[in-house]
């Protein structure tokens, strides 16, 4: 199958790449950029070098139509709406990387990001979590990858949610995130090397932009609203998300019970491990891949359990999830091209 890919320079585009290079069913026929536009893509990345031998290109949605059968859209927020509607009114398969067609509300669209473009499109997007949409992803033209950190969150915490062993108005959730998290081209002062080096910060405590995500999808399990607290920081390494997710136990509920739902709810899934009872999981344990790993404790003081997931953000975070999502969408095993482990130190 041909493939776009727009936004080919950025972490998660040229990260999308190097996954399809290895890819058995894939073959790369466009990729698009703006301020990169002309350049080869291996003169930006050398690790490439004898992988692939194309520029990339000034962006067209109708060139990329004529050459490939599925588009990817790794653009920033806003940027790709006109471009996603287009390839769709085109009857392409596409991915998108951003967060324009996650939420299924317009108005709480609306209120994290900016007015949108094509609202029409919300009610047929499939976000592109497989362990809670595969059907729905099998069968979309359009897919949405979801943010990276709540990706991390939300898997944490479906099984308690589901399995009713915590009380989801008490939920709280800890990330944090290596530098790429925010991407190649966001040049804030607070992602420079001196400023980032040997230091820790919160950032967008109380309006990230990825809780909406989180209740979306915590709602959905729970059949009720549900609201978290979700606080982000910024750790000086490349690539890595940690969260630590807490709720109060329902009464009765054991941490014994809760690995039980755990394990039962992730016995079938290919990328998602839970760690045997009294392990916990560390970002380097998923560098590379596209596992998340998830390990489970309590605090009997306070009668909470304690969920702690990692992910590599730049792959179950983004790249690889959406290889995930296209196996799925071409009805390909949807492990082709990602059942790869990690990498190691």
């Amino acid at each position: 199958m041909r493939v776009a890919i727009f936004g080919a320079a950025g972490y998660g585009g040229i990260e999308l790449l190097r996954l399809l290079l290895g890819h058995p069913q894939v073959q790369v026929t466009y990729l698009g950029g703006h301020t990169t536009a002309g350049q080869q893509v291996t003169d930006m990345y050398p690790h490439l070098l004898g992988s692939i031998d194309l520029p990339i290109e000034q962006t067209s949605v109708a060139t990329a139509c004529e050459r490939a059968d599925l588009l990817f859209f790794a653009l920033p927020h806003g940027v790709g709406i006109p471009l996603v509607k287009e390839a769709v009114q085109a009857g392409k398969k596409v991915i998108d990387f951003s967060a324009d067609f996650r939420l299924h509300d317009v108005a709480v669209y609306e209120s994290y990001y900016k007015r949108h473009g094509a609202p029409e499109l919300l009610a047929e997007a499939a976000y592109g979590l497989p362990e809670l949409h595969r059907d729905e992803i099998k069968s979309a033209q359009l897919c949405a990858v979801p943010g990276c950190y709540p990706t991390g969150a939300i898997l944490a915490l479906a099984p308690a949610v589901q399995a009713r062993i915590i009380d989801p108005d008490t939920i709280i959730i800890d990330s944090k995130s290596g530098v790429s998290g925010a991407g190649r081209s966001k040049l804030d002062l607070l992602y420079h090397f001196p400023e980032a080096n040997e230091s820790l910060l919160a950032y967008a405590v109380g309006t990230h932009r990825h809780t909406p995500e989180m209740d979306q999808e915590l709602s959905m399990i729970a059949d009720r609203a549900v609201k978290v607290t979700f606080t982000p920081h910024l750790i000086p390494i490349t690539r890595g998300i940690l969260s630590t997710c807490y709720a109060t136990f329902t009464p009765g509920a054991t941490l014994a019970q809760a690995q039980e739902a755990y394990e039962r709810f992730y016995a079938d899934e290919p990328f998602v491990h839970v760690l045997p009872a009294g392990k916990l999981p560390r970002t380097k344990h998923v560098a590379g891949s596209n596992y998340c790993h998830i390990g489970l404790a309590e605090d009997s003081r306070t009668n909470r359990l304690v969920v702690v997931s990692a992910i590599d953000n730049l792959i179950k975070g983004l790249a690889g999830a959406a290889c995930q999502c296209m196996n799925l969408m071409m009805g390909w095993d949807e492990r082709t091209g990602l059942d790869r482990p990690g990498m190691w130190p």
